[in-house]
């Protein structure tokens, strides 16, 4: 696996694996909406101008504010391990 990076900055159709949700007044919120450490997630959509981003987890897509993703370490996926 690669180093941690924030949601926030991961490319668009790119998988990666939760690996951390940082601590904060949002954290129980996050791993309520299924961001669990170990949950496999794509970027979808990024809407321009620091708008949301649209992740799929599987069964669902939710949408999450920028600054909500930051809060989100996730460990990008390669085609060789995805």
């Amino acid at each position: 696996m690669q180093t941690p990076l924030p949601l926030s900055s991961l490319p668009l159709q790119q998988s990666a694996v939760v690996s951390e949700i940082l601590p904060g007044k949002l954290a129980a919120k996050l791993v309520e909406m299924g961001l669990c450490k170990g949950s496999l997630l794509t970027i979808r959509f990024s809407a321009p101008f620091g708008g949301p981003l649209a992740v799929d987890l599987g069964s669902y897509v939710l949408s999450l504010r920028r600054d909500e993703a930051d809060l989100v370490m996730v460990e990008p996926l390669n085609q060789t391990n995805a």
